[in-house]
């Protein structure tokens, strides 16, 4: 609304939202340096909001941060995210149907603490910590397979499936859904449901790598209002 200043989040937010959408449409390419003095000055806000949300869209994996060029748009490719997540969907369901036999109560207690901690970072939107616990979460699951070489693909594949895993929860309404998930597959596990966690393990990942296609493939909308503030 003209004449009213948005309270500081709020335009940290809506800057944020409106680079993001630049990246995802490639408006923005890769190697781009974004500047903050030039976007400052045509969203009509300070630098600081400006400067926040570079970091926010460093967290999502969308730009990394370097100490001269500042921010730096990330390279997203379709291709490297379908073979990495059909890697996933082939190792991690056999990994969890060999685990789940040997799943033991510390095995659970550790999932469930993992969750604790999880749902913690999604509520308070940390998106770095969202990484890290989605990794223990899953190799927690997967550690009593006993299979030392496939745990530590697995391990690379989370690693290098992080941003794009972190870009799927912030953008896509991922959230809640990836807690009521995670929640149901501890579930499985625990009555024992090998097949059934093995099932539901290839659908997860699947799933993910369907919404991000579907996020870097999807036209850019409508630019929001100009930002005020």
């Amino acid at each position: 609304m003209a004449g009213r200043k948005l309270q500081r989040q709020t335009v940290v937010e809506s800057a944020t939202d409106e680079l993001r959408r630049r990246i995802l449409s490639g408006e923005f390419r890769e190697g781009e340096a974004l500047r903050q003095d030039a976007l400052a000055e045509e969203f009509g806000i300070s630098r600081i909001p400006v400067r926040e949300a570079f970091r926010q869209l460093a967290a999502e994996g969308l730009v990394t941060i370097h100490a001269h060029r500042g921010a730096v748009v990330s390279s997203l490719s379709p291709e490297e995210i379908a073979e990495l997540f059909d890697l996933r969907a082939l190792l991690e369901p056999d990994l969890i149907r060999r685990a789940v036999p040997r799943i033991g109560p510390s095995d659970i207690a550790e999932a469930e603490r993992i969750l604790v901690d999880y749902s913690a970072a999604i509520d308070r939107a940390d998106l770095n910590a969202w990484g890290e616990l989605n990794t223990e979460y899953h190799l927690a699951l997967y550690r009593p397979a006993g299979r030392v070489q496939t745990l530590a693909m697995v391990r690379t594949l989370l690693a290098n499936t992080d941003r794009y895993t972190r870009l799927q929860l912030a953008v896509a309404d991922g959230t809640e859904r990836a807690k009521a998930e995670h929640a149901e597959l501890l579930d499985i596990c625990r009555r024992g449901a090998a097949e059934e966690a093995a099932r539901f393990t290839r659908r997860h990942v699947l799933e993910v790598k369907r919404d991000l296609l579907r996020l870097i493939a999807a036209p850019a909308e409508e630019a929001p209002a100009p930002l005020a503030g």
